[in-house]
C-alpha cells in the first residue's frame, strides 16, 4: 500500500497571506503521524510565474519531508520554473517527469499553453506518457493541472484541458493507469475520466463557490485543503482534509 499527498494551487506571490497559507499546509503534511511516500503539487505553484516566486516556492518545499513531485499549471512559466526551481537549463518545452515511489508509477505530466488559460496536451506530451507506459504494467497515476472533464463551474468550465480525448485515448488503452489527478478547479472533486477516477485536489490559496451555493465566486476564508490518496494495487482511495 502506498500513501501520497496532492496540493494545488498555491499561488505563491510574496505576500505573507499566501506564503502563511502555504506554510500552514506543510506544517500539516510534517506533523502527519505516519509521513506520506511523496506530495505531489499539481500546478500554479507560482503566481505571476517569476524567478522571485520560484525561489520562494524552493525554499518553502525545502523544508517537506518527504520527496516533492511537481508539474507546472496555467500560472506558472517554464523557463523561470526550469531555471529557479528544478535547477535545469530553462527551455521552453514541456515539462513532464516520471517517478517510481512505493511500488507506484506517478507521470507529473506538463498539459499547460504558454500565456493560455486553457490546458493542452501537444504530440511531445502524448507520446511521452505512451512511452512511458509501454511495456511496464506497474500500477500508475497520471497527474497533470488541468481537468480533462467538465466541472460544472461555469468559470472553470471555459479553461479546462482542452480535446481531452487526446489523453482520454492513452488512458483508455493501458489499463495499469488507476487514476487521473488535477488541480486547478480549487474545489475538490470527483468524477471518472475515460473509465477511471478523475481527482481534483483542493487549493491552498483559495476555494471557488460553486454556482448553487450563492456569495461571491473567490472563497478566501476556506483553508487550505489536502487530498491524500491511498494506492491499493489497481485501487485508489482518497481522503480530503483542510490544513
Amino acid at each position: 500500500m502506498a500513501l501520497f499527498a496532492q496540493i494545488s494551487d498555491l499561488h505563491l506571490d510574496g505576500t505573507e497571506r499566501a506564503a502563511e497559507r502555504a506554510r500552514r499546509t506543510v506544517d500539516y503534511l510534517n506533523g502527519l503521524a505516519r509521513p506520506v511516500d511523496a506530495l505531489l503539487v499539481t500546478g500554479d505553484i507560482a503566481d505571476h510565474g517569476t524567478e522571485a516566486e520560484y525561489e520562494e516556492v524552493r525554499e518553502l518545499l525545502a523544508t517537506v519531508k518527504v520527496p516533492v513531485l511537481p508539474c507546472p499549471g496555467n500560472h506558472d512559466v517554464r523557463g523561470p520554473y526550469r531555471k529557479a526551481l528544478l535547477g535545469d537549463e530553462p527551455t521552453g518545452g514541456p515539462i513532464n517527469r516520471r517517478h517510481h515511489v512505493a511500488g507506484v508509477n506517478i507521470l507529473m505530466v506538463d498539459g499547460t499553453v504558454p500565456e493560455q488559460g486553457h490546458g493542452y496536451v501537444d504530440d511531445e506530451t502524448v507520446d511521452w506518457i505512451r512511452d512511458q507506459l509501454r511495456d511496464d504494467d506497474t500500477p500508475t497515476l497520471i497527474a497533470l493541472h488541468h481537468p480533462p472533464a467538465r466541472m460544472y463551474e461555469p468559470v472553470l468550465d471555459t479553461i479546462l484541458l482542452h480535446e481531452p480525448d487526446r489523453l482520454a485515448a492513452v488512458v483508455e488503452a493501458y489499463p495499469q493507469v488507476i487514476a487521473v489527478l488535477t488541480g486547478h478547479a480549487h474545489t475538490a472533486c470527483a468524477t471518472t475520466f475515460a473509465g477511471r477516477p478523475l481527482i481534483v485536489a483542493p487549493a491552498v490559496t483559495f476555494a471557488v463557490r460553486l454556482e448553487w451555493e450563492g456569495g461571491t465566486h473567490d472563497n478566501w476564508d476556506q483553508p487550505p485543503g489536502v487530498a491524500f490518496h491511498v494506492v491499493d494495487g489497481n485501487r485508489i482511495t482518497t481522503h480530503f482534509r483542510v490544513a
